[in-house]
């Protein structure tokens, strides 16, 4: 399809492929992203889920954390999972030593707010915009959002936390849509990346 947005998953570290598979079946062209001029190629990225503090270190050493900082600065759609959400977080609560984020929505975030490993589960998530039954939400290691700010909007909340967000061309989750084979939040996020290239679309 000529006109399939292609979509970058930071491949650093994480569950890199699933997104990928799912993106792909969302009607993109899903690539693995590693250095800054994979990044300037794509009309969109995910951050996986994972490991926060290594995601970011990695990001350091591979040279594309500034690039993305950069990017997401200027508009490009970033969509982030688990730890994906940490990394778009502008401030961590309890951040580990060295850890950096990309920062682009105005949200505070706990890590592993919902409990260590062994405390997973699955859940189902009522999300704004997405229309038919409840996404099912899986939570590994899950951060929460503390709070936000006024221009970043809540699209899902569990137990009274908030698990997913929006800011502009910015969305987040504390789950993983990624490994249910339901596609509807990749295919939100498609959307978003459509939308965002449709004014200099050829």
């Amino acid at each position: 399809m000529t006109d399939a947005p292609v979509i970058g998953v930071l491949a650093l570290q994480g569950d890199v492929r699933e997104h990928l598979i799912a993106l792909a079946a969302a009607d993109a062209v899903a690539r693995p992203v590693r250095r800054p001029e994979e990044l300037a190629e794509v009309d969109g990225l995910v951050i996986p889920g994972g490991e926060s503090t290594t995601i970011s270190k990695l990001a350091v050493l591979f040279g594309v954390l500034e690039p993305l900082r950069e990017r997401v600065r200027a508009g490009v759609p970033v969509y982030g999972t688990c730890a994906g959400l940490i990394l778009l977080a502008d401030k961590i609560l309890d951040p580990r030593s060295g850890q950096e984020t990309v920062g682009g929505i105005d949200m505070i975030v706990r890590r592993n707010a919902f409990g260590r490993q062994n405390e997973s589960f699955e859940a189902a998530v009522d999300i704004k915009g997405i229309e038919g039954d409840p996404v099912e939400g899986v939570f590994i290691r899950a951060p929460w959002v503390e709070s936000v700010g006024a221009r970043t909007e809540v699209l899902a909340e569990h137990e009274g936390h908030i698990v997913a967000v929006r800011q502009g061309n910015a969305l987040a989750t504390s789950f993983h849509p990624e490994l249910t084979g339901d596609h509807r939040v990749h295919s939100l996020f498609v959307d978003m990346v459509r939308a965002n290239r449709a004014p200099e679309s050829l």
